[in-house]
C-alpha cells in the first residue's frame, strides 16, 4: 500500500454495479441454470475494462475490479474452495427484528434472493486456482500492464467465510475458521504475487455481533474476533503488511443499525491484525461520529486509516466539501500521511444489490475524488 506525501490517496471498498447482461448471467449460474461458460468469462473481462477506465475517468488512485466475476463477497468462496454443500445458511439482524416489514423488504432484495451458502460438509481444501487467475489476468488487461502495484482485489476473511457457511463437519469454532483461513493461503498469496494490494474483508469483526448473536456477551463476542484475527494473520504470514489491507463492516443493507456494536469496543483486537490499512465505516448516521475515537486512542505506528467519507445507501450526493472535512478531522488527528480517502462499504457486495442508482454511484465517486483534492489543497498547501 502507497503512503502518500503529498496528497490523500482514494479508494473503494470493491464492489460496483454491474451492468444487466452480467447481473442475468450471475443470477443464472446462482440459480443453476446452464450458462455458456466462454460468454461469461468475456462477459466479466469487458466489465472489468471498463469498470477500471471508469474509476480512473472519475479520479479513483487505487482500483480494483468491480468484483465483477463474484456473485457476492462472501459466498463466491462456495465456488473456489471444496467441502460446502451441506443446508443453507439463515441469519437474523438483531437491528430488524422489532421491524418485520422492514425486515421483509431487506429479505426480499433480488439481490439476496439469488445468493447461496450452503452450510460446509467436509473437509475445506482447494478446488482450484482458475477464478483468481482469471481475475488477475483480466486486471492485468484492463490495466495495460503486468504491475497491479496502484490496484486491490478483495477475498473473503476466513471469519467472515465462518458466519455466512455453517459449520456442519468441523468439531469446534476455532478449528473450522483455521481450516478456511490454510485454504484461502493459496488465493490471497495468489494476488500478492500479482503486485496488487489485498483487501481482506472482515464484517465479522463488526456486523458479526448483531448478526445471530442474541444471548452472546461483548466479551465472548469480543474472545471470537479475537480468534478471527488471529486466523486472519495465520492466512497472510506470508505478504508484507504494507501490501495489506483489511475492511471492517456493521453490515450494508438498508436497517435502522441502532445495535451496532461501538468501533472503540473492537478497536483494540481490530489493530491487531497484520493488514497496515484499515477501511472502516464512518460517513453513515451510525458510524460517523467516531472519528472522535482518535482523539484519545493513538494510532499504532505503521496503520493507515481509511474512513469511508462516503454513505453507501443513500442517493444523496455527498457535496466535496464535507467530503473534504471529514478527511481533514482524520488528518489532523492522526496525520495527513496515515489517511486514505474510501467509501463506507460496496455498491453491489451482491449482484444485483440496487440501494443506489448506478448513475449515482458515479456521482458519488466523482465527488470523492473532489473531496480528496480540497482536503489535500487545505492540508498540504504550502
Amino acid at each position: 500500500m502507497q503512503r502518500s506525501t503529498d496528497h490523500f490517496l482514494t479508494s473503494h471498498v470493491g464492489s460496483l454495479p454491474r451492468d444487466k447482461t452480467l447481473m442475468q448471467m450471475m443470477f443464472a449460474q446462482e440459480d443453476g441454470v446452464p450458462v455458456d461458460v466462454s460468454a461469461m468469462a468475456t462477459r466479466v473481462s469487458q466489465s472489468v475494462a471498463d469498470i477500471v477506465h471508469k474509476q480512473k475517468v472519475l479520479g479513483i488512485d487505487i482500483v480494483n475490479d468491480g468484483e465483477m466475476s463474484k456473485p457476492s463477497y462472501a459466498t463466491y468462496i462456495k465456488d473456489r474452495l471444496h467441502g460446502f454443500g451441506g443446508s443453507e445458511n439463515s441469519y437474523v439482524f438483531d437491528d430488524l427484528v422489532e421491524f418485520p416489514n422492514l425486515a421483509r423488504r431487506v429479505g426480499e432484495d433480488p439481490s439476496r434472493q439469488h445468493r447461496h451458502a450452503p452450510g460446509c460438509k467436509g473437509p475445506i481444501t482447494v478446488k482450484n486456482m482458475d477464478s483468481v487467475d482469471a481475475d488477475i489476468r483480466n486486471m492485468q488487461a484492463a490495466v495495460g500492464s503486468a504491475d497491479l502495484k496502484n490496484t486491490f482485489f478483495s477475498a473473503a476473511s476466513p471469519g467472515v467465510t465462518s458466519i455466512f457457511f455453517k459449520n456442519e463437519y468441523y468439531p469446534s469454532h476455532e478449528a473450522y475458521v483455521f481450516a478456511i483461513a490454510e485454504a484461502m493461503k493459496a488465493e490471497y498469496e495468489a494476488i500478492a504475487r500479482s503486485g496488487a494490494t489485498l483487501q481482506i474483508d472482515c464484517p465479522d469483526l463488526a456486523m458479526g455481533r448483531h448478526m445471530n448473536s442474541k444471548g452472546v456477551t461483548l466479551a465472548d463476542f469480543r474472545k471470537r474476533s479475537a480468534l478471527h484475527v488471529e486466523a486472519l494473520n495465520h492466512a497472510v504470514a506470508n505478504i508484507p503488511a504494507e501490501q495489506l489491507r483489511m475492511h471492517l463492516c456493521w453490515g450494508n443493507y438498508g436497517g435502522p443499525h441502532h445495535h451496532d456494536m461501538n468501533f472503540s469496543d473492537i478497536i483494540d483486537i481490530v489493530m491487531q491484525a497484520k493488514p497496515c490499512t484499515i477501511l472502516f465505516e464512518a460517513a453513515n448516521p451510525r458510524h460517523a461520529h467516531e472519528w472522535s475515537l482518535f482523539e484519545t486512542y493513538k494510532l499504532p505506528v505503521g496503520k493507515i486509516l481509511c474512513p469511508g467519507v462516503i454513505e453507501c445507501q443513500s442517493n444523496y450526493v455527498e457535496h466535496p466539501q464535507l467530503i473534504a472535512q471529514r478527511i481533514k478531522r482524520y488528518a489532523d488527528l492522526v496525520g495527513r500521511e496515515n489517511v486514505m480517502a474510501a467509501t463506507d462499504c460496496g455498491f453491489s457486495i451482491h449482484v444485483g444489490q440496487a440501494a443506489i442508482d448506478p448513475e449515482v454511484v458515479w456521482l458519488k465517486l466523482k465527488a470523492l475524488a473532489e473531496g480528496a483534492a480540497i482536503a489535500s489543497a487545505w492540508c498540504w498547501k504550502k
